[in-house]
């Protein structure tokens, strides 16, 4: 029996909402409907895709190879059905933490009138290319390389770093803060996407013990318990406003690049125009 697009649909639910109760009702089916249709498909493919606990599920490594295919498929078929029903062309724009920060607002305003017969679609997808690999986007902004096969990225702008700490921490009192004096504390850092790595510190002076964490909420969290502090784009500290963390200029550290990253295969026809239009929204003033 081959697969069919309700097993897809309740497969990407059940990665997206983290529990079969919880993906039924983002489906509007019940528990047991999603569970039979992700065992059906499990059939179909002959191999395990979920490890099942009592508490959380997770893929199996056959289940994140198929997870890349299930969502370029979900993406065809969604485009399928928006042409099929004459609805407007949209280009989804992915990102990993944060958009363009500042020039988010500036971004849409502007969309609106050079792509009038195009909708834009912002998509928050924490993978390394925000959503590319995985088929979900037409576009991603990066604030790292991108190191996947077949993803191909421009320049478009660069944006300051930033120190977020707690509002109690010692340094929260100063205009803006060095990579020395970041160094004296835990570091708060999301290993795949993030753009914050041991290399931005001179050897020697790099801070003694790096926390990972899973997504901006998680960095926060942590951030705001005063355990750890973060670097980050301009971007984070313009987009992610917390209570009890607050946010410092590094002085003397190196910008963060800002890429818009496209794949071989589907990239909007008018891309150079998207890179324009986000080269001139960066160059009017510093991030």
């Amino acid at each position: 029996m081959d697969p069919d697009f309700r097993q897809l649909r309740c497969l990407a639910a059940l990665l997206d909402a983290g529990t079969f109760t919880d993906a039924a009702i983002d489906l509007g089916i019940s528990q047991a409907a999603v569970s039979r249709n992700i065992a059906a498909l499990e059939r179909a493919l002959g191999t395990r895709l979920v490890h099942r606990t009592t508490r959380t599920v997770a893929l199996t490594e056959a289940g994140e190879r198929a997870m890349v295919h299930v969502r370029r498929a979900l993406a065809a078929v969604d485009e399928l059905l928006r042409e099929a029903r004459s609805q407007p062309v949209a280009v989804r724009i992915g990102y990993a933490w944060s958009a363009l920060g500042e020039h988010t607002t500036d971004f849409q305003r502007r969309w609106t009138g050079d792509f009038p017969d195009t909708e834009l679609e912002l998509v928050h997808n924490n993978t390394p290319t925000a959503g590319l690999s995985e088929g979900t986007v037409d576009l991603a902004i990066l604030r790292r390389p991108p190191e996947s096969a077949g993803i191909h990225y421009v320049q478009v702008g660069e944006e300051k770093r930033y120190c977020a700490m707690s509002s109690d921490d010692e340094l929260a009192g100063k205009r803006s803060v060095t990579l020395a004096q970041v160094a004296h504390s835990a570091l708060a850092v999301d290993t795949r996407t993030g753009s914050t790595t041991r290399d931005l510190w001179p050897v020697g002076s790099q801070p003694q013990k790096f926390i990972p964490i899973r997504d901006v909420d998680d960095w926060l969290t942590l951030i705001g318990s005063g355990k750890a502090r973060g670097v980050t784009a301009a971007a984070t500290a313009h987009q992610y406003r917390r209570r009890g963390v607050v946010y410092r200029p590094l002085r003397d550290a190196a910008p963060v690049a800002v890429y818009l990253a496209w794949a071989d295969a589907g990239a909007p026809r008018d891309v150079q125009r998207v890179i324009d239009l986000l080269v001139s929204l960066y160059g009017k003033g510093r991030s």
